[in-house]
């Protein structure tokens, strides 16, 4: 079957182009339409006249397509899509709620359907394979997450390199030179999840920059998990003093096996971890935390989405916009200055 992108790259445009010749909502050059209807005569493409017909029309919706994976911590998500439909109904829409269990069919069909005037796309992967669906359709589409490659499209999410840079920074400013840092489960890194892997590359880098060695482990967050990746960090590097952790549910785990095993937060080990202010107050002692307002992703995506509709509406080509929100460090109890050696008796 011909689709719009097979079309897109037989006549050298875009997907969005062929989208805005075939439902005639743009002023597109002789030149180029021409081109582009030549394309679909040779290939035989047959646009869906439902579609068709709908892309004229404004439904007033926009599609949030969430993930429901069992390795996310949930409340930071329903927080973000509180977020988004609280701004879309302060601009007059309304919002469908799409839950990704069907991956890319299922973006493909949400975006075939026209019901939905433009479609956020949550928990983006690096090379995410929903985005060629959404380029295929020409839809309107922000992304809350950075992708490897964001032509065509907005984006908004939190500069998770600075925030991995932020912690080796103040675990180095503290005197600490082997850190272990619990990260979330393995399937997150397999399937390149873009929060999780910019967080470790950044860590990487000023790690490297301020001499500080450290142990990268994925972690399920189960106690037993938590546990296995603790022993194994110690055994590996029975000189680690510091960690940080990505993983939410590692969180309370990592400071009972702490003290289980005599190790004293902050005298004897520090812990910095990458979660919401809310949770980082929740535990004793409480946390010292790089974090970023969650709902601001959602005001922001809305935003983008509302002026690349605008500017659809008024036939011009939309303006991409990336946006990184910058994270904050708060210190807080759970983080000291490395420990002394113990003394040798002479």
């Amino acid at each position: 079957m011909v689709t719009i992108a097979d079309v897109a790259r037989h006549a050298g445009v875009s997907s969005s182009t062929v989208s805005y010749v075939l439902n005639g909502s743009h002023q597109i050059s002789e030149t180029t339409r021409s081109r582009v209807l030549r394309s679909v005569a040779e290939l035989g493409f047959h646009p869906n006249a439902g579609a068709r017909t709908l892309a004229g029309r404004r439904s007033h919706i926009i599609a949030l397509v969430m993930p429901l994976r069992t390795d996310m911590y949930v409340p930071v998500m329903m927080e973000i899509a509180v977020s988004v439909t609280t701004e879309a109904r302060r601009h007059g829409y309304d919002v469908l709620l799409v839950t990704d269990e069907e991956g890319s069919e299922g973006v493909r069909r949400v975006a075939a359907s026209g019901l939905a005037d433009g479609v956020i796309l949550m928990d983006v992967e690096l090379g995410d394979p929903r985005i060629s669906a959404l380029r295929a359709h020409g839809t309107q589409a922000v992304l809350i997450g950075l992708p490897d490659d964001p032509h065509q499209l907005s984006c908004v999410d939190h500069d998770f390199a600075a925030a991995g840079a932020l912690c080796a920074d103040h675990l180095a400013d503290l005197g600490h030179r082997h850190v272990g840092f619990i990260g979330y489960g393995s399937g997150v890194y397999k399937r390149h999840a873009g929060y999780a892997e910019r967080t470790l590359a950044g860590f990487r880098e000023r790690a490297e920059q301020r001499r500080v060695r450290f142990l990268h482990r994925p972690c399920e967050g189960t106690y037993e998990s938590t546990a296995w990746t603790l022993t194994r960090i110690l055994a590996d590097r029975p000189g680690t003093t510091a960690f940080v952790v990505q993983n939410e549910a590692a969180i309370g785990p990592l400071l009972g096996l702490l003290k289980a095993t005599g190790r004293s937060v902050p005298e004897d080990a520090s812990v910095v971890a990458l979660c919401p202010e809310q949770l980082a107050e929740q535990h004793t002692p409480t946390l010292t935390t790089v974090s970023g307002p969650g709902q601001e992703l959602g005001r922001v995506a809305v935003g983008q989405m509302i002026r690349r509709l605008t500017a659809a509406r008024r036939g011009e080509l939309p303006t991409d916009e990336r946006v990184l929100l910058q994270p904050t460090l708060t210190v807080r109890q759970s983080s000291h200055t490395q420990p002394s050696p113990p003394k040798v008796p002479s």
